[in-house]
């Protein structure tokens, strides 16, 4: 039986949509524990690396088994799960640059508009591109959050309303409350943060 028919019946299906969603859960559970501990966001934490690896691993299996397993075949929440594996697939660039592109193919309701967005801004940014929707923000040297820079920024809001995003003015504000609530500053020395994220980069082969 070929690995393609072996997704066939309603109870492999259901098996395959409960991993994802078993996936999904163990990064969420996982990056809960690290915030709890206080060291979520002090560079990209080993234990963290190694669930997105095991997941990316395994999601590309999958796509090689099925294609992008959307919301016709797992259904609505394991679509999702998938999607966020993918999302976080970063230290596997090209699992997360085949997704991308099979996500780009899928029928319309196969996949969120937004969720299509916020990965085809990540790959870009972690390749060094200008993102083109505005949802990927880090800090400046001057310490504030910002959006990553953005392709034809003066007319981002009208690429955010046609799929449903709010304004990049007021997205930014939330973002910004938040991280007040949470006692979330810049880490002290800005410009080594983003020399040790673009060496981890080019380490894992985004860019050169």
């Amino acid at each position: 039986m070929s690995q393609q028919r072996s997704f066939d019946g309603a109870p492999m299906r259901g098996a395959l949509a409960a991993e994802l969603i078993a996936m999904a859960a163990e990064d969420q559970r996982v990056r809960a524990e690290l915030l709890a501990e206080g060291v979520l966001f002090d560079g990209y934490q080993r234990r963290m690396a190694e669930v997105h690896h095991r997941n990316a691993v395994r999601l590309a299996e999958i796509m090689t088994g099925i294609g992008w397993p959307g919301r016709s075949v797992v259904g609505r929440e394991a679509a999702d799960a998938a999607w966020l594996v993918l999302q976080h697939a970063i230290g596997d660039p090209p699992v997360m640059r085949r997704g991308l592109k099979l996500l780009r193919a899928v029928p319309p309701g196969e996949v969120d508009p937004i969720q299509l967005a916020m990965l085809e801004d990540r790959v870009r940014t972690l390749s060094g591109l200008p993102q083109i929707y505005g949802t990927q923000f880090d800090w400046d040297e001057r310490g504030e959050m910002r959006p990553r820079p953005i392709e034809g920024e003066a007319r981002v809001d009208e690429r955010r309303a046609a799929i449903g995003l709010p304004p990049l003015a007021e997205k930014l504000r939330e973002i910004r409350a938040m991280l007040a609530r949470n006692g979330e500053t810049m880490p002290t020395d800005a410009a080594e943060r983003r020399r040790e994220i673009d060496a981890w980069e080019r380490s894992v082969g985004w860019h050169d």
